[in-house]
């Protein structure tokens, strides 16, 4: 008898697991259009090159002066500091870990003109994960995006 309630209670146990939760990704789930939170949110599109994730800025919500198009002003690099935010490479080179997260990339902060490393993780199909951070992940910013659908 207790076995047969113990095994009633297992099974009950698993009802309120999710199936995102149990999912095991593939790498592509990522690729898409995501959108970044606060005031001045951006629409993000993923996408994959060979075996490496990529995403550009396709939206700001935010707009310059007079309605000019934003420039990435902030870019250490002189040369590109007239070219319009939008369309920018934010995120580069991740490499999927045949697990649950994207590594060994980089996120570049436009409003800073700073690079980071960066991982990115799902939270469901819908949420993912940003790190951002300098050395080890320890030490950043944590950001939840959101699919657009």
């Amino acid at each position: 008898m207790k076995n047969l309630i113990a095994l009633f209670l297992f099974t009950l146990a698993l009802t309120f697991f999710s199936t995102d939760a149990l999912a095991q990704y593939s790498g592509d789930e990522i690729i898409g259009i995501w959108e970044t939170p606060g005031n001045d949110n951006a629409r993000i599109e993923i996408f994959k090159s060979g075996n490496k994730y990529y995403g550009k800025i396709i939206w700001l919500k935010r707009k310059g002066e007079n309605g000019q198009v934003l420039t990435d002003k902030n870019n250490p690099d002189k040369s590109l500091q007239n070219r319009p935010i939008i369309g920018t490479e934010i995120l580069k080179g991740f490499i999927f870990n045949n697990e649950d997260l994207w590594e060994d990339g980089e996120i570049y902060d436009p409003k800073s003109g700073n690079t980071y490393s960066c991982q990115i993780s799902l939270q469901d199909k819908n949420t993912m994960k940003v790190r951002g951070y300098i050395g080890f992940s320890l030490i950043g910013r944590t950001e939840y995006w959101k699919r657009v659908k």
